[in-house]
């Protein structure tokens, strides 16, 4: 019975060949075994994470690897037909590039997820931004897919260059057709490299005022003071003039105080000795950071300039009319008037 032929081998072939595949995943079993109650265990118990990873990622392509290696030899040994041999071996090729390449995907994702999402994750990071981490994800996953199936495809017997060319010229017709799309991709990877802000952030920018909420590869969403959502395209955002509010170190407030023209100059110098002394009154006040100066003679009143610095951590609105609390109060105590626009006509008349 053993040597009655079928398709051109014996019943003895067959069955040595598929023992050689049962065998095969009889041997997976073990090692998925052997990886779970043995292995994990003993890399358990190592500080580096990096075994522990490495098992972990290659245990499904060896896996596979042997069950290709297994149906290779058992085909190989066979008496076949030359068409069936040179797909057996096409497929084969081609299997073992798109193993290697799915080894190599799980090993950078797993270690992107390990080592490099923990410190984006970290809010005293300042070297890698986790909105921009998905990107480089897909990026470098992509970039390794696109190398597997290239090297596939050519192991496949597919003429790549030819492929390549005629994908470029339809390439070409689709960047001019979507080139607004691919402006706002790149300018969305600036934002990310550059990062002149961040998710939380307040920022000024196009005429628009707002914290972001979200930073996508197309576009950037805002949400204004008025509590209405804008959603700004990428690129124009790059072309921009941007002023992050949440960076600045102070707040500087400029005001402009006019005092009639009755005032003398005492009373002038005590405005300006009340208006250097704000910052031991008011405590979100920078002390260091305070100018005031009689500035102009204006039309309807003399002119004094206060400009003074609002520490960040303070509540900037509060601060503002704490201060203007202050010198009116200040102000009003010490017998100085406010000045309004006035007109005085002298009529002259002659004998």
């Amino acid at each position: 019975m053993f040597e009655q032929v079928y398709y051109g081998n014996t019943v003895k072939e067959w069955i040595i060949s598929l023992s050689i595949i049962i065998g095969a995943l009889i041997l997976n079993k073990g090692i998925v075994l052997l990886n779970k109650y043995v292995i994990q265990k003993l890399t358990s118990k190592t500080k580096n994470r990096l075994d522990d990873i490495l098992f972990k990622m290659l245990e499904s392509p060896v896996l596979l690897g042997i069950v290709l290696a297994s149906i290779w030899i058992a085909s190989s040994r066979l008496n076949l037909d030359p068409a069936i041999d040179k797909f057996f071996l096409r497929s084969y090729q081609v299997l073992i590039v798109l193993n290697v390449t799915w080894f190599a995907v799980r090993f950078i994702n797993a270690l992107i997820s390990e080592y490099i999402e923990p410190i984006a994750n970290d809010p005293n990071n300042k070297r890698i931004d986790s909105n921009i981490l998905p990107i480089i994800r897909r990026t470098l996953l992509g970039i390794i897919w696109a190398i597997g199936g290239v090297m596939a495809l050519k192991n496949a017997g597919v003429d790549v260059g030819t492929l390549i060319a005629s994908l470029g010229i339809g390439g070409l017709a689709f960047a001019l057709a979507a080139q607004d799309t691919i402006k706002n991709i790149f300018g969305g990877i600036t934002i990310f490299t550059d990062r002149p802000f961040r998710i939380g952030d307040r920022i000024k920018v196009d005429g628009f005022d707002g914290i972001i909420e979200d930073i996508g590869v197309r576009s950037t969403r805002l949400r204004t003071l008025d509590r209405c959502l804008v959603t700004i395209p990428n690129y124009k955002i790059v072309e921009a003039s941007v002023e992050n509010v949440s960076e600045e170190p102070m707040r500087r407030i400029v005001s402009k105080l006019g005092l009639t023209y009755s005032t003398t100059p005492e009373k002038m110098k005590e405005a300006i000795d009340i208006l250097k002394n704000m910052p031991k009154t008011v405590k979100g006040i920078d002390s260091k950071e305070v100018f005031v100066f009689f500035s102009d003679f204006a039309d309807f009143s003399m002119v004094i300039t206060f400009i003074y610095f609002i520490k960040k951590a303070s509540d900037i609105p509060q601060t503002i009319s704490t201060v203007n609390m202050e010198i009116l109060t200040a102000f009003n105590a010490a017998g100085l008037d406010f000045a309004f626009p006035t007109q005085t006509i002298h009529l002259e008349t002659g004998n």
